[in-house]
């Protein structure tokens, strides 16, 4: 009986929320003095997922989004919790943009110009510590190539 249950819970949380929070990769990036431990997203299908149905971030906790190609992607907020911060930035970790995001939308939010790279942080983040479009994201060179 208890396997069951725990079967039936296990089947459940894969269906709610495509999968259980799989431990997905990391890497240490930093923007100006502050050191950002960011999950990688780099397939298609963590790209999508995000961070959908998560509650909270840790401080100083993000989730970088590796892109296949240098163009100007959009990012959208379907299915996530929590409001946040996204600075899009160019194969060089030069922030090309930073848009505030509010939870469960559906309204784009895309880089003023052609970026690699997403870091989707805490609302307010990116304001809060003065980084600003032209500051460089470093570390974005140990990324793991898109696939």
């Amino acid at each position: 009986m208890k396997f069951r249950m725990l079967a039936f819970f296990f089947c459940f949380a894969i269906l709610v929320g495509g999968t259980v929070f799989a431990q997905l990769p990391t890497l240490e990036l930093s923007a100006g003095i502050y050191v950002i431990r960011a999950e990688i997203a780099s397939t298609f299908e963590t790209r999508m997922r995000g961070l959908m149905f998560r509650k909270h971030l840790g401080q100083n906790e993000g989730m970088l989004f590796v892109f296949p190609q240098v163009e100007l992607h959009c990012m959208w907020m379907k299915n996530t919790l929590i409001p946040l911060s996204v600075a899009f930035a160019d194969a060089k970790g030069r922030i090309v943009s930073i848009s505030e995001m509010q939870p469960q939308s559906e309204a784009s939010h895309c880089a003023s110009a052609p970026a690699k790279f997403a870091l989707e942080m805490d609302k307010g983040w990116f304001s809060a510590k003065g980084v600003k479009p032209g500051a460089s994201i470093l570390g974005l060179d140990k990324a793991p190539e898109p696939h």
